[in-house]
């Protein structure tokens, strides 16, 4: 071996290593704060709550550290995906895998979800990258809605909630993985370029190692999204305290009305898809076409998501997308809920 193979092989191996400290750093950095919301929640909540005399305050912060506490694992996971996507995968893999055809590549990206073991808040920097990396928008899209709805995780947790309804679980697989690709095949069709703010590409400059741009995409991704995610889960816990539970009560002895209540219930609720099946489950005074819409709307359309959205694609994406997002869920609940259920 010449000394310069040396070399460079001792090279690698150090910016090898660099990449393991930083990530490992970055993971350490995000439990820390996890740890630290939870002690202000559960220290600095109840003593701000008893201080103004006012419950609800301590309500709404338990509601929105919930949300938080919840959403920036799978946040930073996506974070993480993202930017090895970025700095590692050449622009020529997904040429390859995907068919240059939109058509025929939202059905494949949205199949391809369920590898992603995350929830909504990883898919929308996944999907950015993805368009960054020149995959189609409408492809991505497809895997942005599909891969919080229909990975294992999601249809373990369901059958779990569900024990002995199995169709439950083929419910949600099947409606949800149609919303997908619909959405895909309608932007496809109808989306414009103005509508989409799509994410520029990072540029690291020539002496920059892969190691660096992954460290770099890996801060930018989680740091901007995590900003939304709190907007989002600010919202979430004002609506769950100003709304009476007597108002939700109304509204379930009515099969017309249920389901697109559970199905704006979700919007505004923000619970994780790992974690829905088990809020559905609960709502046992619904019927079953109702509680599948909760499970196939929360995934794809809430307030934090919408948050998400609308700071990485633009305000213009998200308002459109999230609402025809919204009724395309509604829909395949429906028709797949007197199909199944």
């Amino acid at each position: 071996m010449s000394d310069q193979e040396y070399a460079e092989g001792r090279a690698g191996l150090a910016d090898v290593v660099r990449l393991v400290v930083r990530t490992l750093l970055y993971v350490v950095l995000g439990a820390a704060a996890l740890a630290v919301i939870a002690t202000v929640a559960s220290v600095l909540g109840p003593a701000i709550a008893l201080d103004l005399y006012t419950p609800p305050v301590a309500a709404w912060w338990t509601v929105f550290t919930a949300v938080v506490v919840q959403g920036v694992p799978f946040l930073l996971l996506g974070a993480v995906v993202s930017a090895a996507i970025g700095a590692f995968v050449p622009e020529r893999v997904f040429s390859r895998l995907l068919p240059r055809n939109p058509a025929l590549a939202v059905p494949i990206a949205g199949a391809a979800g369920v590898v992603l073991p995350g929830c909504e808040c990883a898919s929308v920097p996944v999907a950015g990258s993805l368009m960054r990396r020149g995959v189609a928008p409408a492809a991505a899209l497809a895997f942005l809605l599909s891969a919080p709805a229909i990975n294992p995780v999601v249809l373990v947790a369901t059958s779990i909630a569900f024990p002995g309804q199995s169709l439950m679980v083929v419910a949600r697989l099947v409606a949800s993985l149609a919303v997908a690709v619909v959405m895909g095949w309608l932007w496809a069709r109808f989306g414009r370029e103005e509508w989409l703010r799509l994410p520029t590409a990072r540029t690291t400059g020539s002496g920059t190692s892969r190691s660096g741009a992954f460290v770099g995409g890996l801060q930018h991704d989680f740091l901007h999204a995590g900003g939304f995610l709190v907007l989002g889960s600010a919202a979430a816990a004002t609506f769950n305290i100003t709304v009476p539970r007597s108002v939700l009560d109304v509204f379930t002895g009515s099969a017309w009305l249920a389901v697109p209540l559970l199905a704006l219930l979700a919007v505004v609720l923000c619970v994780c898809s790992e974690a829905d099946a088990f809020v559905a489950a609960s709502l046992s005074g619904f019927s079953p076409t109702a509680r599948l819409a909760f499970m196939v709307v929360g995934p794809m359309v809430d307030l934090k998501l919408m948050a998400l959205q609308a700071g990485t694609f633009g305000r213009a994406f998200a308002v459109r997308f999230s609402s025809v997002t919204w009724v395309v869920a509604l829909v395949s609940s429906v028709l797949v809920g007197w199909w199944l259920l």
